[in-house]
Parts: C-alpha cells; sequence; structure tokens
C-alpha cells in the first residue's frame, strides 16, 4: 500500500513539475511570441482598448492617431497624409503584425506598455482613468517631406534630409509609396485583402527605399575616396592626379572611360577639385588603386558603411528599427577596387548611408548618429524622453572637411549649374550609377548640403531605373528639399 502511495505521490509531482514548465513557458518565454501572434485575439483586443498613442511631425502636426471607434475593437488608427509619411510612421494592423517604422519601433510606448509609463498605469489604476499611449514627436518636417515626395513624384526613388549638426532626420521618402490607413481597417478580411494587393504589386510600395534598399552608389562615392586622400595629407585640392581619357583595369582589358571630355584633364593629368567637379572616373579609379583597399574601406567604415545603422528605437521601446548595411568590398584585386572606388562593382548604399556622407562633410568630419524621434511625451504631455545628438565617429578632420566642401562646390559652379540656389553657396556631388544587364540603365543620384558655408540641411536623392544622369534626375528633387528648408 506504502509502496502504491509513493508512486501515485511521484505521479502527482511530476504532473505538477510538467504543469509548472508548460505555464512558465507559456508566460514567460513565449509569452510576446503569443501576443504577437496575429491569431491572437485577446491581445488584439487588449491593444485597441485602449488608445495608441499619436505620431507628430515636427510642427506638432499629427501624422498618425487613434480615434473611437463603435465596434468591438474600440479605437481605430488613422494616418493623415497616409502615402506621404508612410515610410516614417509605417503602419499598425488587426490583421498583419509585422508593423514597421515609428509604429514598430516606438510600439511599447505607443501602447502605453512600457515599463517608462509604469507610474502612468499605476495612476489609471487607482483612479479608474483610460490608460494612453505615449506621444511621439518626430524631427520630420513637413515643408521638406512634401517637397521630395512631390518631386519624386510617380518615379522609384528615396530622399532623406538631415540636420548635419544633431543628426535629426528632416525628410524621408520613398516613392512609389502606400496607404497605412488600408491595414488599419477594422474589417479582418478586408485588411487583409488590402495587404495582399500591396505584398504582391511588382511595384513594392511597402518597401522603404530609404534605409532598407541598396544601391550602387555612383560617383557619389567619389566624395569617400577623396576624404581618404586628403586625410593622408599627400593631397591637396590642386594636386595633380592621373587620369587620361581611358584607364584600363589593372589585370583586364576592361577600360573606364569619362562622360565628359573635361575629365580626361590635359597631359594625362587633372587637379583633385576638377577630378571631382567633372566626375572623372579615370582619375578615381587610380586614385583608389593608388590608396589601397585599406585606406578607402577604413574611411568608408569611418562614415558608416559595413555596419547595420539603427534608425529608432530599442529593445525597450519596441523592435529596433535597423537601416541594411552598406557596403564596400574588402580584400579585393585592384581591378576591383577601381571600379568600387568609383561607387560601381560591390559597391552599394542605402540613401539614408549617402545623406549621412553628405552630412559628415557638412559637419567638420563628425559623423552624427541619425534619429527620428525628438522627444516622447505621456498623456498628461510630461515629457519622458528627449533625444540629444550622439557623435558616431570623427571620421576626418575639420580641415579635410573645409577641402571637400570646397571641392564640391566646384561640382556646381563647374559643371552642374542647374543646381545652384541663388544666393546661396551649395556642395554637391552628382553621381551615375550604371545598372541592368548590359548597364543600359540607370540609378541617378545626388549628395549635397546648403548653405555651404553654415549647413542647414543635408540631402541624399536616388532615382531608380531612369536615362538621366543624376545630375538631372535627382538634382531637381535635392534642390526643391534645399529651397524649402531654407526658405523657413
Amino acid at each position: 500500500m506504502n509502496k502504491s502511495l509513493r508512486q501515485l505521490f511521484t505521479i502527482v509531482v511530476a504532473l505538477f513539475v510538467i504543469l509548472g514548465m508548460s505555464t512558465t513557458i507559456i508566460m514567460a518565454i513565449r509569452a510576446n511570441q503569443l501576443t504577437n501572434d496575429a491569431r491572437n485575439v485577446r491581445a488584439l483586443y487588449h491593444e485597441y482598448g485602449a488608445p495608441r498613442g499619436s505620431i507628430l511631425a515636427a510642427d506638432g502636426s499629427v501624422i498618425a492617431k487613434s480615434d473611437p471607434s463603435n465596434d468591438s475593437f474600440s479605437y481605430q488608427r488613422s494616418y493623415s497624409a497616409g502615402e506621404l509619411y508612410a515610410p516614417v510612421t509605417g503602419f499598425f494592423s488587426i490583421s498583419q503584425r509585422g508593423w514597421s517604422g515609428v509604429e514598430a519601433s516606438r510600439s511599447s510606448l505607443l501602447s502605453g506598455q512600457s515599463e517608462q509609463l509604469l507610474w502612468q498605469r499605476f495612476k489609471s489604476l487607482f483612479t479608474g482613468q483610460e490608460n494612453k499611449g505615449a506621444n511621439i514627436e518626430t524631427s520630420i518636417d513637413p515643408k521638406i517631406q512634401q517637397a521630395a515626395y512631390n518631386s519624386l513624384g510617380s518615379t522609384d526613388g528615396a530622399a532623406v534630409a538631415i540636420e548635419p549638426k544633431t543628426g535629426r532626420i528632416l525628410a524621408m521618402v520613398s516613392t512609389p509609396s502606400y496607404d497605412p490607413n488600408q491595414l488599419a481597417n477594422h474589417d479582418m478580411s478586408q485588411a487583409n485583402s488590402n495587404y495582399g494587393v500591396l505584398s504582391q504589386d511588382a511595384t513594392n510600395p511597402m518597401l522603404n527605399r530609404a534605409t532598407s534598399q541598396l544601391y550602387p552608389p555612383g560617383s557619389t562615392f567619389k566624395t569617400v575616396v577623396a576624404a581618404a586622400a586628403l586625410e593622408t595629407g599627400q593631397y591637396q585640392p590642386d594636386t595633380q592626379i592621373p587620369a587620361g581619357a581611358s584607364y584600363t583595369l589593372p589585370g583586364t582589358v576592361t577600360q573606364l572611360t569619362n562622360a565628359v571630355p573635361q575629365a580626361d584633364g590635359a597631359d594625362g593629368k587633372i587637379s583633385m577639385e576638377d577630378a571631382l567637379a567633372y566626375s572623372s572616373n579615370t582619375a578615381f579609379a587610380q586614385l583608389g588603386v593608388s590608396l589601397g583597399d585599406n585606406a578607402v574601406s577604413s574611411m568608408a567604415k569611418k562614415l558608416g558603411f559595413d555596419s547595420p545603422i539603427t534608425v529608432d528605437g530599442s529593445d525597450y521601446t519596441g523592435t529596433p528599427w535597423v537601416s541594411v548595411t552598406s557596403k564596400f568590398p574588402t580584400d579585393i584585386n585592384d581591378d576591383k577596387l577601381a571600379l568600387a572606388s568609383i561607387g560601381q562593382g560591390d559597391t552599394v548604399v542605402t540613401p539614408l548611408q549617402n545623406a549621412m556622407v553628405a552630412a559628415a562633410i557638412a559637419n567638420d568630419g563628425k559623423l552624427m548618429q541619425p534619429t527620428l524621434v525628438d522627444r516622447v511625451r505621456s498623456a498628461d504631455l510630461s515629457v519622458i524622453s528627449q533625444t540629444k545628438p550622439t557623435v558616431m565617429s570623427h571620421a576626418f578632420s575639420a580641415d579635410t572637411a573645409n577641402k571637400l566642401t570646397q571641392m564640391m562646390e566646384a561640382v556646381v559652379t563647374k559643371e552642374n549649374t542647374n543646381l545652384a540656389i541663388n544666393g546661396v553657396q551649395v556642395a554637391v556631388k552628382t553621381g551615375t550609377a550604371q545598372i541592368g544587364n548590359g548597364n543600359t540603365s540607370i540609378d541617378g543620384w545626388v549628395i549635397g548640403f546648403a548653405p555651404a558655408d553654415d549647413p542647414k540641411i543635408a540631402v541624399a536623392v536616388v532615382v531608380h531605373n531612369v536615362d538621366l544622369y543624376g545630375s538631372f534626375a535627382a538634382g531637381p528633387i535635392m534642390k526643391a528639399m534645399m529651397q524649402e528648408a531654407l526658405a523657413e
């Protein structure tokens, strides 16, 4: 009898252990997974049962908010000018739990569930008031955002504007875009249908090209090579470097040529300044080879290449928004180094990364951490957190930055006068990256900042798959953004 009791006791204990383990797995280890499961309707009701915080532009205008609704979800998410701000806000949906943008990076704050809002939840519990999510104030300037969106129009492209001294992102546009309101629909069947249409659209409107798409940077990368050269102390803007009408890639029979005869120089030589102004492929390919892979790749790394860049958020605030990694190839032969040095071959960047390069030059060589959120406020308007400027790296000296600025001003005054702005000094580098089978198409680029003598805005624009040089495809978009920024 005692033996039977012991066996029964052992079985009961084992069952309690199994129950305890399974409960722990469900409540702790798999809690987030189960909460974020699209089939978990209880979690949906919980999230939509309280007003989610608003997302605001820098001028205080509301670009995403929650309004009371007469259904089981209690609140309806809505987006003003949805397509304009979609790359920034992302979406919040009852049917798709991936979300994106600030909706994802600040999700726990917007929902009111963040530990930073613990006191607010405590007060709500005892006062009987409704718990409300925090409001997120972004750095997006509506006028610059609108100028970029209007100028990009129906093209496939992206534009990013940064405040050089702080790293604040002033504009982030990706086209074609989409309307997040289609995904915020409370009719789950309709929301799923809309998501299916958007996700299968050949133009990929839900892709944020500013942070999640890599492009060959073309001649805009010559600014990085020029910075590496100037930092050695062996080169100045007036230093004569090898150029010529053509250059045979080392160890191959492939020849590089230039787009305009001025880029050839004279007697096989050209000044560094003219090489940048006229975008000499033969000069910068040879310069990259002369500097060597280590020097060029080291400068690229200092400017943010080869590392993912966090745009916003953390594991404590939601799902961190991380830009895909821009890359410069390393340990390569001289033929590939020559191509990579003119922004072709295996060199690829995001528009955000290229805007950061322009901003670093504008900021005396200091690369700032890009930020998208200025501050977070609780429902009672008290400040929960405020973003402070952070230096990512001192990529190069102020002297190098000044010389690069001089050289980039020459890009406008000597070759691309269409990018000039009356009464404002503008520093620019254009880029025309050949893409497609047989290099039959173009990614048109421009990066720059203004005013060159006291920079307020740094910009990068790419227009994908066009038949125009970057100066004409992307240049007018950059110019419109700068004019809007400087008119304020």
